[in-house]
């Protein structure tokens, strides 16, 4: 549980940045499966980092302007629809990330983190660090999320070297 912005920001910076060695890797050592991270290639890694951060990117925008997030209520709804919800809202982000060409997933895995942090810095405290409901929910789609996959990021690291 995090008591102030600064903390959680820093945090999360620091458990985003060993995916950033993703990047490091060739277009072709991108999208290759690896067995050893559910058959995901690094595009896939990449895509499905991006997508929790661009969700929680929205509910950033909504709360910097209002007590409530209607994206973060229409997520949560959606992933505990029933049993294999989440399953099924992965498997349409993946596919939405091997659709597009390897530069935009590259460009919005770039810029995406740091854009969140930044509407981060302009919600009051009050609507995200000192709400534990929303505090979990931005901690779901940042640092718990890198720490959940931090194995599969291993795996296709040693795949491509």
């Amino acid at each position: 549980m995090y008591l102030d912005g600064l903390s959680f920001l820093e945090d999360e910076r620091e458990a985003f940045r060993p995916f950033e060695a993703l990047l490091e890797l060739s277009d072709e050592q991108l999208d290759i499966p690896v067995a050893a991270a559910h058959g995901w290639s690094g595009r896939d890694l990449l895509g499905h980092i991006v997508d929790g951060q661009e969700i929680a990117l929205a509910s950033a925008k909504e709360l910097a302007v209002g007590e409530q997030s209607p994206t973060m209520t229409r997520f949560e709804a959606a992933w505990n629809a029933g049993p294999g919800a989440g399953d099924r809202i992965n498997a349409e982000a993946i596919a939405r990330f091997r659709a597009m060409p390897i530069a935009e997933v590259r460009e919005r895995f770039r810029t995406v983190a740091g854009e969140l942090r930044g509407y981060l810095t302009v919600v009051p405290e009050a609507r995200w660090i000192k709400h534990s409901a929303h505090q979990d929910y931005f901690l779901g789609e940042t640092t718990e999320h890198y720490e959940a996959h931090a194995a599969d990021l291993r795996a296709i690291l040693d795949a491509a070297r």
